[in-house]
């Protein structure tokens, strides 16, 4: 065989190795977290990544520091809170199969006007998939990924049990995590326990809530919490 064949077979292999390797680790990748979330169908997660992430935050000035996060059933957390944030995040969670697309569209315009992004238009699904295993950053890569990963939780899970989970591990404020340890660290009650107006602040706390941590007094928090409190009763409980 000549050189030349013999060079033009090895590049062939590499060609073929350069598509393939990618497809192989994507493929990887996707059956890990098809794997994770069908554990997650009858079994609560222990973490999220952005459990891990804070925490490994809050180490870097505490080395004992941990957040706090607390599990417990649908049953044990408040209809207000889950109307409260059915009402403020995703008024359609119980019809769509994951995925809003005209709230998305209307995210997109919104932001355009806006030359920067102000909104996002995730559903409780789409945030759910971002908390789990993705981070925080935002580009159209990542929003990719957490589409597959929404429409995976759909399929293998009910909407009772992708919002209960959504429940437990959503992020409230400065390392707490979920309804339970939401509820004690602002009121000093349990979730199950929570008003309607309670229930509404936390609510409209959840797209920002490291700074409404630090500035639950803020007329912004007190004027969205009383649309909640108007929008709660009309929220559709999966």
């Amino acid at each position: 065989m000549s050189t030349a064949k013999r060079g033009s077979g090895r590049w062939t292999k590499w060609l073929k190795w350069l598509i393939l390797a990618p497809l192989l680790l994507f493929t990887l990748v996707q059956l890990y977290f098809f794997v994770q979330i069908w554990w997650w169908v009858d079994h609560n997660p222990t973490s999220t990544s952005f459990m891990r992430a804070q925490q490994a935050a809050l180490r870097e000035k505490n080395p004992k520091a941990n957040i706090q996060q607390l599990w417990v059933p649908y049953a044990r957390i408040s209809n207000n809170l889950k109307r409260a944030i059915i009402a403020s995040e995703d008024a359609n969670f119980s019809d769509h199969d994951g995925v809003d697309w005209e709230a998305m569209q209307k995210a997109y315009d919104k932001n355009a006007k806006k030359h920067k992004v102000v909104s996002g238009g995730s559903t409780i699904t789409q945030q759910l998939a971002k908390n789990l295993f993705l981070s925080g950053s935002r580009s159209y890569l990542r929003k990719g990924q957490e589409l597959i990963i929404t429409y995976m939780l759909e399929t293998m899970m009910e909407k009772e049990r992708i919002f209960e989970i959504y429940l437990n591990v959503v992020e409230f404020g400065t390392g707490t995590f979920g309804a339970e340890a939401a509820a004690r660290h602002y009121y000093g009650v349990s979730a199950a326990n929570l008003g309607p107006a309670q229930a509404a602040k936390l609510a409209v706390m959840l797209p920002n809530p490291r700074f409404f941590d630090k500035h639950r007094d803020s007329n912004y928090l007190a004027k969205r919490t009383e649309v909640i409190l108007r929008r709660m009763n009309s929220a559709e409980l999966p």
